[in-house]
């Protein structure tokens, strides 16, 4: 006989619940910053432990408990989450960029998506082509 589960995967509040075991002291500002860098970025410990070359359950102990680490992962950190060493390790505070004006790029793409389904799309295979022109400008010029 086989077991029936009740449980629903589809409930709503699943998605509002924290992830992992809740610690029972704090943690500290570096690990916090990881945690908070992780999240941010939709991965768990288990996909940034890999990205290191180290076990998930090294990496889960740099974000609970007070750690040293070398300096080329500290780099692949910082690449990871698009952020740099600095911010990391807490010398620098995240940017914060505020409702300033539009660029022009924005302002353009806004008045594009009224023109027509058509017109769009003729804009959309021009931009294109010329993004994929540069990534190949680009793979030439650095090799």
């Amino acid at each position: 006989m086989q077991a029936l589960s009740l449980i629903s995967t589809k409930a709503p509040y699943i998605l509002d619940m924290q992830t992992g075991r809740p610690s029972n002291r704090p943690r500290p500002p570096f690990g916090e910053r990881l945690h908070q860098l992780r999240e941010e970025a939709g991965l768990t410990q288990a996909q940034v432990a890999e990205k290191l070359s180290i076990s998930h359950r090294a990496y889960a102990f740099w974000e609970r408990e007070p750690t040293a680490i070398r300096a080329e992962q500290l780099s692949i950190l910082a690449g990871l989450f698009s952020v740099s060493a600095d911010l990391l390790i807490g010398r620098q505070t995240p940017k914060q960029r505020g409702p300033g004006p539009d660029g022009k790029m924005r302002l353009l793409f806004a008045t594009a998506s009224k023109l027509s389904r058509r017109q769009q799309q003729r804009i959309c295979d021009v931009v294109e082509d010329m993004l994929v022109a540069r990534k190949i400008n680009g793979h030439k010029q650095a090799a």
